[in-house]
């Protein structure tokens, strides 16, 4: 029949699963806590100071104090001491059965997220404008995941504003200049704009040389505008600097590429990241036009929740794309030609 466990025994143990949920907020004085638990199990399985010291690396004087401190907070002696020997007292006995079973504990977690670490698993959930997502995020997801094959992507496209924290996001891409934000902000690459139209539009409306003209000559500009959005002007670069204009036309969306289809078609004019329309303005599709006020250059980054960047699957999603899409830009810029587009 198995022995009764003491009234003080219990009162022990109760004291130190109380302890460690005292320590749960405090991480020093937890990682103390729990070295001197891991130096009491060492020194009752090796039945010496001296010995126990060297196992962890340290002096026979820390290790003392170690134990004298974990005695001193539980209240009890774990050891009976002489001059010419250590023996673990009941309580100590008792004492041990549940400190091992703390440290297997640790073990196992820090072992678990190690594997995690190493094979991460689980889902991402993931936003991105629809231009972005197609030509730089949608291609690359299958190779992602033929590298790490526990890793589920749920993409969602779409140019509107994006409320990461309340849609529950791992990561979203943001193509746009950040006045201010609480979230993660992560640069992955500065991104030049142009102005361009069609062929057929320059012959039929003219092709102005600035951001002046565009007002003065009332120019069919093709605006990116949704629910939210800030921004209702074009903000372009001037001899005395960034300057507003107030554009007009007789469309809008709050796609970007069926902006650039009605470009095509020879609707109006557009503003673009080159990247966008790269093979266009090769194959002469596009042509540049209000060349003497160039657009502002915008800014390609990733955002993500605090707590949610140190997710080990989100910060390899997050690496493998930056580098395709850094790459991608780059090849645009060299090649306006799209082979890369």
């Amino acid at each position: 029949m198995r022995k009764a466990i003491p009234a003080a025994t219990f009162l022990l143990i109760l004291q130190m699963t109380d302890h460690f949920q005292c320590l749960a907020e405090n991480k020093g004085a937890f990682v103390s806590y729990v070295n001197n638990i891991r130096m009491f199990v060492r020194v009752f399985e090796l039945g010496s100071m001296s010995a126990a010291a060297r196992d962890q690396r340290t002096s026979p004087a820390v290790a003392s104090a170690r134990i004298s401190e974990l005695e001193k907070h539980l209240g009890v002696r774990l050891f009976s001491r002489t001059t010419r020997s250590l023996q673990p007292t009941e309580n100590g006995r008792i004492f041990y059965d549940g400190a091992k079973k703390v440290l297997e504990a640790i073990d196992e977690a820090e072992a678990a997220v190690m594997d995690v670490t190493q094979n991460p698993r689980g889902t991402i959930f993931v936003a991105a404008p629809l231009g972005i997502g197609r030509r730089f995020i949608a291609p690359h997801v299958p190779a992602f995941k033929d590298l790490y094959p526990q890793i589920d992507v749920r993409l969602r496209l779409s140019d509107r504003l994006i409320d990461v924290t309340a849609e529950g996001l791992d990561v979203a891409f943001h193509l746009g200049v950040l006045e201010d934000s609480t979230l993660k902000v992560r640069l992955i690459a500065d991104c030049p704009r142009i102005l361009c139209a069609a062929p057929a539009y320059v012959a039929r409306r003219g092709r102005p040389a600035d951001g002046a003209a565009l007002v003065a000559e009332r120019h069919d500009c093709l605006n990116l505008r949704f629910p939210g959005a800030k921004e209702f002007q074009w903000t372009l670069q001037t001899p005395e600097g960034p300057r507003r204009f107030e554009i007009t036309g007789p469309f809008e969306s709050d796609d970007g590429d069926v902006l650039t289809g009605w470009a095509l078609d020879g609707r109006g004019i557009v503003m673009k990241p080159i990247f966008e329309v790269a093979h266009h303005l090769h194959s002469g599709a596009l042509v540049p036009v209000a060349t003497a006020t160039p657009p502002l250059p915008t800014q390609l980054s990733s955002l993500s929740q605090h707590r949610r960047l140190k997710d080990p699957k989100v910060k390899l999603f997050t690496d493998f794309m930056a580098a395709h899409i850094r790459e991608a830009i780059r090849k645009a810029a060299e090649d306006p030609g799209g082979k890369t587009a």
